[in-house]
């Protein structure tokens, strides 16, 4: 039987035979080191899906409102970037951050709303 050797250092693993790291510490430098690429870009989408989804509850206070392009604009709100989109049998559309959404209902406007969950 051969001898293991930790995926990060290279060090003589001791232990349980599944084991791939000879520490947490090397663990953890593995997985951030493999993560790292993507972390960024990650971070980034998230941080403006949060911003997106905080404008959303500060301009709906009331669980449905309307609101015109340019607030959504001037407060930072980032239309390329949602959690989901939803289409009624009518055919429109709302887009969520995660359970804020929003509906065009003309060229400046939005209807704001919040995803209620199924019971």
């Amino acid at each position: 039987m051969s001898e293991k050797k930790c995926l990060e250092c290279g060090e003589k693993i001791i232990g349980r035979s599944d084991k791939k790291f000879c520490s947490d510490q090397c663990r953890i430098s593995y997985n951030n080191r493999l993560n790292s690429d993507e972390t960024n870009l990650v971070r980034n989408i998230n941080n403006v899906l949060r911003k997106n989804r905080r404008i959303l509850i500060e301009l709906n206070t009331t669980g449905k409102s309307k609101v015109n392009r340019e607030k959504l604009l001037e407060k930072g709100f980032d239309f390329t970037y949602f959690t989901s989109v939803y289409t009624t049998k009518e055919g429109s559309v709302y887009h969520y951050c995660y359970e804020q959404g929003y509906l065009q209902t003309d060229k400046d406007w939005y209807l704001l709303v919040v995803k209620q969950e199924k019971k």
